[in-house]
């Protein structure tokens, strides 16, 4: 587990001043009031739209599958709106890794709270069924504020960049695991602490089932809930955190946990995690990931891509 961010005199190198630039100018958006930040990450989303053509494309295909029932009007409404909501994402990023404990209380509402502190009185870890919504970075610094836990993440493959992910993470985490490393989870859930788990992506053919989600009969789904809940002996409860409609501030809520989960069978497991996934995503549309290629992998190998 990752209990420390590493720095290293590498990071004096100049291919890494570019980025070091970047951490600069972010840094001097922190004194920018919220509602500034966002009105700045809106404009740039609308700008970011008009020059990443391919990601453009994986958006507009994504809402495209999942509401087909959906006018062109307003799925191109949806489309621009995930845009704007994605560069406000950026400051969301900004400000999870460095506004003060006391900024962050100044603009957060937590809902839910006491299903997680009764769960882990009972003796039981917390499983935080959350998904890709744009603002998740700051729905778990806001969560650290009364239950720090052990965040589930991808490390990353730029030294500087996983030094200032850990680093930024660590702020509302007690430490952070790769994320395939099962072991380290299922030991946690045990201690018993609290664990964010993501179900919501591609992650390839390996340990995944092809079950439906929204419109789209075979997505690839992984399982790993019903096995972390199983061997962690934990409890699962869903995550939703959105960033408010005034854009002054961050609202999460957590769920009470599932009643009879783990099941007998976990490709029902799967689909009943997929419907809990769905309905936090219809809680703020245009608040979700639609830039991820959520149906890349395919049933059988020779099948079209979905996305040509």
């Amino acid at each position: 587990m990752v209990d420390k961010a590493q720095f290293s005199s590498q990071f004096f190198h100049p291919k890494y001043w570019l980025i070091w630039l970047g951490v600069g100018l972010m840094r001097l958006t922190q004194l920018l009031p919220l509602s500034m930040q966002m009105s700045l990450g809106k404009w740039i989303g609308r700008l970011a739209k008009t020059i990443v053509g391919s990601r453009v494309n994986t958006a507009k295909r994504n809402i495209a599958l999942c509401f087909p029932h959906m006018s062109a009007t307003d799925q191109a409404q949806l489309l621009t709106r995930n845009f704007e909501e994605t560069g406000k994402a950026i400051f969301d990023i900004a400000n999870a890794w460095w506004w003060s404990d006391a900024k962050v209380q100044r603009h957060m509402t937590i809902k839910g709270q006491q299903h997680v502190e009764q769960t882990i009185a009972d003796g039981q870890g917390v499983i935080l069924f959350a998904v890709h919504c744009l603002p998740l970075e700051m729905g778990a610094r806001i969560f650290g504020q009364f239950q720090p836990g052990i965040g589930v993440y991808r490390p990353h493959n730029n030294p500087l960049m996983e030094y200032l992910q850990v680093n930024g993470r660590l702020r509302s985490n007690k430490g952070l695991v790769p994320k395939r490393d099962l072991r380290q989870m299922v030991r946690s859930l045990r201690n018993p602490d609290v664990i964010w788990y993501t179900a919501d992506q591609d992650f390839g053919r390996s340990s995944a089932v092809f079950i439906p989600f929204y419109d789209v009969a075979e997505a690839a789904t992984i399982t790993g809930a019903t096995t972390l809940a199983r061997l962690g002996k934990a409890k699962v409860l869903p995550f939703v955190v959105e960033r408010n409609a005034d854009d002054n501030g961050y609202t999460i809520e957590i769920l009470p946990p599932l009643e009879n989960f783990p099941g007998d069978n976990e490709v029902e497991d799967a689909i009943r995690g997929n419907k809990i996934i769905e309905s936090i995503i219809d809680r703020n549309r245009a608040q979700y990931m639609w830039l991820h290629r959520r149906f890349k992998t395919r049933p059988d190998r020779d099948d079209p891509s979905l996305y040509k």
